[in-house]
């Protein structure tokens, strides 16, 4: 087993409508993690992608008068160029119209059917296309799905069902004993409380669908649409096509996710896991709802988010800044973006940004470069790490930011205390010292907001001089030096003011 890998995936999107700042949340949060578990020099693996299946796509590929097929390909391309935009990493983007991903579901479910986990029966029920869901009448809302404000269509069908009640006890035990981690805490409350609920053996199939990937054993059917995009965890990782590199990565380290999505992954999949004698994810951790500017994004009220417009005013890596420090992760929030001006210019403009100038033009003035080091700076640096990396390794992205910014605030402030325009003239040894010191914070710095802002990080480190401490091991890039001062160019502008 490979020990030092990270495999972490974000949903697959559905392709019936464009990319929104929902969709962006979730896979800026994954290339965060990312990036920072390849800072600590993991083999890492990230994987997003697009769900392209089911009557939710084929309905809005009619209404764009287009074929299934090319509908996705081009609303696929859509989600592409956001993630290019704004700068994710990923290392697979995976389609479920890809054929390695048809084979692998294909294979998944005929291991299924031959371990008895997979039978055929008769559904009745209530079906909301825009969900891709049967509902129960509990669930209804005067009538109509309390999501979506549509009445449910009856639907009477064959289809094949899994036999989720033979797996239950086992899932919910690894559930309670952490052998499945579901975060954050109240998450894995409301999964336990799932099991409470009476839950039946679940349809895999849809006899009425045409557009999907058809049952290997019975191709009157085709898969559930969300049952069958469940497997592109395993199939973008070589299941049925390239077991050294499936044997590599899986199982996945983190699922990430939205709330509403959890039980499908905690239990569903699980189930399905344990019925194929896979192994099963390590983490699954389900972050909340949020609204924008207090009310529910919504293309009525035309406050749907579009990421690449905001790339366009701010620039990619403070998007990714405004969008993850808005609200603690894992739980629902508020994003004001009536104050995303308002905040570029106190947090990154007179933050970050006029820190790493004001450092780099006085640093101009430096003389003596074997003056000593300024304690108070280095060890509120090394104390930030620790802040910082204990933050990320939970999970607790907001945490970690905040610890940055509390750098930066301790940075301007000292400067404004210790006055080094005044000292460069008076004592040259003290100001040498200082400015020495926080040249070196300010690298620290820039490899702490990597993860986060990574351009604005690579042109940090390139100012001083130090492009090269990319490729050291993450506790040399910890470890305190010295800055070649001749290597130190003057700062350009970060974040040019709104």
């Amino acid at each position: 087993m490979n020990k030092n890998k990270f495999y972490i995936t974000t949903p697959i999107y559905y392709v019936n409508d464009k990319p929104h700042i929902g969709h962006a949340y979730t896979t800026i949060v994954a290339d965060v993690l990312v990036r920072y578990n390849r800072m600590l020099g993991k083999d890492v693996f990230f994987l997003t992608g697009t769900d392209e299946h089911g009557a939710k796509v084929a309905e809005a590929s009619e209404k764009a008068s287009k074929e299934p097929k090319e509908f996705c390909d081009e609303m696929s391309a859509k989600f592409k160029m956001t993630w290019d935009s704004l700068d994710i990493s990923y290392n697979k983007f995976i389609r479920t119209t890809d054929k390695e991903h048809e084979k692998a579901v294909e294979k998944f479910f005929l291991i299924l059917k031959e371990k008895g986990a997979i039978y055929e029966g008769k559904y009745s029920g209530l079906y909301c296309v825009a969900c891709e869901k049967f509902i129960t009448e509990k669930e209804l809302v005067d009538g109509q799905c309390p999501d979506h404000k549509k009445e449910p269509e009856k639907i009477s069908e064959k289809n094949y069902f899994f036999k989720l009640k033979d797996y239950l006890e086992k899932v919910k035990d690894l559930i309670e004993a952490d052998k499945i981690k579901i975060e954050p805490e109240q998450i894995k409350k409301e999964v336990l409380g799932l099991f409470k609920q009476n839950l039946e053996d679940f349809s895999v199939s849809r006899e009425s669908v045409k557009w999907g990937i058809k049952l290997p054993f019975d191709k009157s059917q085709v898969f559930y649409v969300w049952v069958e995009a469940l497997q592109n965890y395993i199939s973008a990782i070589g299941y049925e096509n390239d077991q050294e590199k499936f044997d590599q990565y899986w199982p996945a380290d983190l699922h990430l996710m939205a709330k509403d999505i959890i039980k499908f992954h905690a239990i569903y999949w699980s189930a399905m896991l344990l019925a194929a004698d896979l192994p099963l994810p390590k983490t699954i951790f389900a972050h909340g709802f949020f609204t924008i500017d207090g009310q529910k994004m919504s293309k009525t009220i035309g406050n749907v988010i579009d990421p690449n417009d905001l790339v366009k005013k701010y620039g990619a890596d403070a998007t990714r800044y405004l969008i993850l420090s808005q609200f603690p992760f894992g739980q629902d929030g508020d994003i004001k973006a009536e104050k995303f001006d308002e905040q570029y210019n106190t947090d990154l403009a007179n933050g970050i940004g006029n820190l790493v100038s004001r450092i780099l033009k006085l640093a101009q003035s430096i003389e003596n470069s074997k003056a000593k080091i300024d304690e108070k700076i280095k060890e509120k640096t090394l104390n930030i790490w620790q802040e910082y990396e204990e933050a990320m390794n939970n999970f607790k992205i907001d945490k970690s930011l905040d610890s940055v910014k509390s750098l930066v605030d301790f940075g301007n402030k000292y400067i404004d205390e210790e006055k080094p325009w005044k000292l460069k003239k008076t004592d040259q040894d003290k100001f040498s010292s200082l400015m020495i010191s926080f040249l070196e914070m300010i690298r620290q710095m820039a490899f702490m907001i990597q993860p986060f802002m990574p351009n604005i990080s690579d042109r940090i480190v390139e100012q001083i001089g130090c492009s090269d401490d990319k490729k050291l091991p993450f506790k040399k890039i910890k470890g305190w030096k010295k800055i070649d001062i001749e290597k130190i160019k003057e700062g350009m502008i970060l974040f040019p003011r709104i």
